[in-house]
């Protein structure tokens, strides 16, 4: 058996990677995969797939977060290993096989991406330190918790880990400049970030399929209004349903269709606003979570207008699927989601927390509808799927060429 120095290891690894265009062995990881349909996911699955559509080889390893799920399967070119997790903490699943099978994984890779937040950030990057990897994060969001010990605990102890990951991290993407500027996750670590906007995909809407689903929802020819989303705290879906005092004093006929799970185990907000659901529940409609991407399409398209009411919120692809589909949005003056509106001009911005705010906007643009409305293909010109790909491309190759030898040098 032949034994190389760890010397020896760097030069071969760093001749290897002076080709260019030689196909990179990426290792992705993060909490939870396909069929899991939430954006933080969506955004994994699309750049994953995005890269072994290029001819590198990914692999995702997670947690196997339903036990009718394989352990090891391959979608789309990417490699699913999942991983088993007994225990779940608030929002997470703690995975214990987790530090030996991330360790095997590093050997036979040439960069990990780890997707945040996850309790297993900075065990990743010390792993990946050992290991002479390259390391890239990309941060979804800060973790914002609700109150009482247990909670904030779990957010302190997520934030140390995020700061020892990022120390170590050749690179760390954030979704947009706006929210990278006022997340206190990213804002000590700013000279390591860089912005990739969200892979965004969504087939064109069928316009039979559309105007079945408006004459389904409609009552005598009023207006819907779409959310797309889950039904919890921090995304409010309470202030577009106390929005309806302000939209029916002009469109009383108007309609609210609700995409998204609303029941969520992990929090009460469904419970607490049945008084609020049960005061407007002639005008509500819940449709449960839309799996399929074109039912998510063919929704947008029936909607004359998308609401996200969020208090925080990462960027939220949601709005850049329903401009693509035709549909225009209001969304809070928060960092991040903001930011689709303020590229494509194509809704209106308002306060956050101000139903009233909302209800104004959204009769605004029922009122003005061709002013919010522009082409598949000028929204396509800010939000390109194939240009994300690529700059996620580039700074993989980069971590892998240049991090055995600064990290071997660092120590």
């Amino acid at each position: 058996m032949n034994h190389t120095t760890p010397a020896e290891e760097i030069v071969t690894l760093l001749d290897n990677y002076r080709e260019t265009d030689r196909p990179l062995r990426i290792l992705a990881a993060l909490q939870f995969y396909l069929p899991h349909r939430t954006g933080y996911s969506l955004h994994v699955q699309r750049v994953a797939e995005g890269l072994a559509a290029r001819g590198h080889h990914v692999t995702v390893l997670t947690a196997r977060h339903h036990i009718d799920l394989p352990r090891d399967e391959t979608i789309n070119g990417v490699r699913i290993v999942r991983l088993w997790a007994p225990i779940k903490v608030s929002r997470g699943m703690v995975m214990p096989a987790y530090p030996w099978s991330m360790w095997g994984f590093l050997r036979q890779n040439d960069v990990v991406w780890l997707n945040l937040p996850m309790l297993e950030t900075a065990l990743t990057a010390f792993l990946a330190q050992r290991a002479r990897r390259g390391l890239i994060a990309t941060h979804h969001g800060d973790l914002l918790l609700g109150p009482g010990l247990k909670n904030q605990f779990i957010q302190w102890f997520t934030f140390q880990n995020y700061r020892y990951m990022a120390k170590q991290a050749n690179r760390i993407i954030a979704y947009s400049h706006d929210y990278a500027d006022h997340s206190y996750y990213l804002e000590d670590y700013r000279d390591k970030v860089s912005v990739i906007f969200p892979p965004i995909q969504i087939p064109h809407p069928e316009p039979q399929r559309a105007a079945e689903l408006r004459e389904r929802w409609q009552h005598n020819g009023g207006p819907i209004i779409g959310y797309a989303g889950r039904f919890v705290k921090e995304k409010r879906p309470d202030l577009l349903i106390r929005s309806l005092e302000i939209i029916n004093e002009h469109y009383p006929n108007a309609r609210v269709v609700f995409a998204g799970e609303y029941d969520i185990k992990y929090e009460n907000t469904w419970e607490e606003n049945q008084p609020l659901v049960r005061r407007f529940e002639e005008q509500l409609i819940f449709l449960g979570l839309i799996t399929s991407a074109q039912a998510l399409a063919n929704f947008y398209a029936a909607c004359d207008v998308i609401v996200l009411p969020s208090d925080t919120e990462c960027f939220a692809l949601v709005q850049v699927e329903a401009m693509m589909c035709g549909t225009p949005i209001v969304a809070t003056d928060i960092p991040g989601a903001r930011v689709p509106l303020q590229e494509t001009g194509m809704g209106k911005i308002v306060p956050r927390g101000d139903h009233q705010a909302i209800g104004e906007a959204v009769v605004e643009i029922l009122q003005n509808p061709e002013r919010y409305r522009h082409t598949r293909e000028e929204i396509e010109t800010f939000f390109n799927y194939d240009e994300t790909i690529s700059r996620y491309e580039k700074h993989m190759r980069n971590a892998a060429r240049t991090s055995i030898y600064h990290k071997d040098e660092v120590r």
